[in-house]
């Protein structure tokens, strides 16, 4: 990684976040920044919870709409490394990795981007999905970020459904599917893109 994403992971150890969640009923989440002996974790819950087969499937599969693995561990220390502003904050319970989230504030911090949200398939009927996310959205939100951007394939109702009932809002605006890019899998269904949704903090 370059010069910057190395400070960047120096940063991580000497700064954990916590994030608690204004639920009485859920304990505090701690979510930290990825460190780099991390990586190898997130990469495989994420190919796990995006596109597992078998007795790993969870709800959140995009089998039938990708084939591949959804991220590799080249391409993921090429987004850290590319995105210095970037986070990418992981839920552990001790030294395992069983949630993800991907944060990048815009340009003027406002509104940031959250994207590769996971976690363990055996644990997503647990509620830690939604956990993960409002500790992120907190984490986001004590930054000085007042909205979240994010896009979801629109092919994956149940997920739509999801954040809808988390508080996100379709915009009515779609972004194209990069159906050339097979780093993040291959296209399998027909005219896939991605459909824009947002939320204010």
């Amino acid at each position: 990684m370059g010069s910057e994403a190395g400070r960047r992971r120096q940063c991580t150890s000497a700064y954990p976040f916590a994030a608690a969640l204004t639920s009485d009923l859920t304990p505090t989440m701690q979510i930290n920044i990825a460190s780099e002996t991390d990586i190898a974790s997130v990469v495989s819950l994420l190919n796990r919870a995006y596109r597992a087969t078998g007795g790993e499937t969870g709800w959140t599969t995009e089998i039938g709409l990708l084939a591949g693995d959804r991220i590799s561990e080249a391409t993921l220390r090429d987004e850290i490394a590319t995105k210095p502003q970037a986070f990418l904050l992981v839920y552990k319970s001790e030294d395992e990795v069983l949630g993800c989230v991907w944060v990048e504030p815009g340009a003027d911090g406002d509104v940031w981007y959250l994207g590769l949200l996971a976690v363990d398939p055996k644990l997503q009927n647990n509620q830690l999905g939604r956990r993960l996310l409002g500790a992120a959205e907190d984490w986001i939100r004590e930054r000085g970020g007042r909205a979240i951007k994010m896009t979801v394939i629109d092919a994956r109702k149940a997920l739509l459904d999801w954040y809808e009932r988390r508080g996100y809002v379709r915009t009515g605006q779609t972004e194209p599917f990069p159906s050339a890019d097979t780093r993040f899998g291959v296209p399998i269904a027909p005219n896939l893109r991605f459909e824009v949704l947002a939320k204010a903090l």
